[in-house]
């Protein structure tokens, strides 16, 4: 139980995080039943701003941790299963891994939001955890300790597309009004979306890769998708948990990225009818939003030519002199 002592220090926290955000560029908007602020050039309601200004306090960071980073809706859900099989592959098989009783989200926990979850998995040996901040917004531990960071992007066209449907998704569970599409387009071109603006929070992590290589691997969805079983044994290498040449002959890489399939993944009765984060008012989530496709492309079916063309153009813009294309 909280002391008398504790509740007082979370109360004067709550009062001071509250009296900040006052202060703070806010915007109404996404279907959101509360505002989003604009602090240090990035988007955060307030549940995820005070969750970053949280761990940077006092997130600690182990030199073996692995740190799943992303910005919504890039191949998180699918990057954690896919790492947290792989490092748990002598301690579970195919039929008994937690994965098919928990969601991806579940098993793999959010830095800025589950520390005490975080640290049960450490005694478990499972170094995994994930961040949906953008790089400049990670506690100075996760530079310090030498721990490892690994971000994957999309194609803006498609990451939106997948972000306006987990939004409206979301909106349709809490009985609210969803956004209407060339509403939310505007705003994600402006970057006014959830740790947004998207092409900032992408070359945070790009520039970092290029200055610390070995501790920062940078991954596409695209290329995910394209060649799983390739990627996924760099993403083993890199973490320090690489495949033999005796698991690679028995085809435990295969048996893995076909168990982490979108297709066996969305199947299974938690990621169907389960519930993600209950109990936590308007954090709590369907499980099955989670899952809605995986297809490269999928941006086709819902942008007109002009707005492809659009976001494009300021992908192109944004990423000018980077060295890095989407």
């Amino acid at each position: 139980m909280e002391s008398h002592l504790e509740k007082q220090n979370r109360d004067v926290l709550q009062k001071s995080f509250e009296e900040m955000i006052s202060t703070l560029p806010k915007e109404n908007c996404w279907g959101f039943p509360e505002d989003q602020y604009q602090y240090q050039g990035f988007w955060f309601t307030p549940p995820f701003l005070q969750g970053a200004l949280s761990a940077q306090q006092q997130f600690q960071a182990q030199p073996t941790d692995i740190i799943l980073c992303s910005s919504p809706r890039t191949g998180t859900t699918w990057l954690k299963s896919l790492t947290f099989a792989t490092i748990t592959r002598t301690s579970y098989n195919d039929s008994t891994t937690p994965l098919l009783s928990k969601m991806p989200h579940d098993v793999v926990p959010f830095m800025e939001f589950d520390h005490a979850q975080f640290s049960t998995n450490r005694h478990l040996g499972i170094p995994l955890l994930a961040t949906h901040l953008p790089y400049s917004f990670l506690p100075i531990s996760t530079i310090d300790s030498g721990c490892k960071l690994i971000y994957i992007c999309r194609d803006p066209k498609d990451t939106f597309v997948s972000f306006y449907h987990f939004i409206a998704g979301h909106c349709k569970s809490q009985n609210t009004q969803p956004i209407q599409l060339d509403e939310a387009f505007e705003l994600f071109y402006e970057g006014v979306s959830l740790f947004g603006p998207y092409w900032d929070h992408v070359l945070g992590y790009w520039k970092a890769s290029l200055e610390r290589p070995d501790k920062l691997m940078f991954l596409k969805y695209e290329d995910l998708v394209e060649d799983t079983v390739l990627y996924l044994k760099k993403t083993a290498e890199f973490m320090g948990y690489p495949f033999s040449s005796e698991e690679q002959q028995q085809g435990v890489l295969e048996n893995i990225v076909k168990m982490c399939s979108f297709d066996n993944l969305s199947g299974l009765e938690v990621n169907k009818t389960g519930r993600h984060r209950e109990g936590k008012g308007n954090l709590a989530t369907e499980n099955n939003i989670f899952f809605r496709n995986w297809k490269v492309g999928d941006w086709k079916n819902y942008l007109t030519t002009e707005m492809a063309q659009r976001l494009d153009q300021r992908t192109l813009q944004k990423l000018s002199g980077s060295g890095l294309s989407l």
